[in-house]
């Protein structure tokens, strides 16, 4: 299952520019997608190798979009992400 869904991240990656937006910002919706869970910052920069202003500025992005919602979970102040 771990392989599928990193060749869905990459496939969903490379079509970003098709689409005109950046390779990350595509990768960074897929994995939410595909994970099905929310995840914080920290689990987006291990996930995917990379920095924490490319993972803030793609769920800021993909925010603003209206495809990913930002949420909390009880106990934790870190905020978390999910894909609609």
């Amino acid at each position: 299952i771990a392989e599928a869904r990193e060749r869905f991240i990459a496939a969903w990656g490379q079509m970003a520019g098709a689409w005109g937006i950046s390779r990350t910002m595509a990768e960074v919706q897929a994995l939410l997608f595909i994970t099905g869970e929310p995840l914080c910052t920290d689990d987006v920069m291990e996930r995917l190798g990379i920095s924490r202003g490319n993972a803030s500025m793609s769920l800021r992005a993909l925010m603003d979009w209206g495809i990913v919602v930002r949420t909390h979970k009880r106990g934790d102040r870190k905020e978390y992400f999910q894909g609609e």
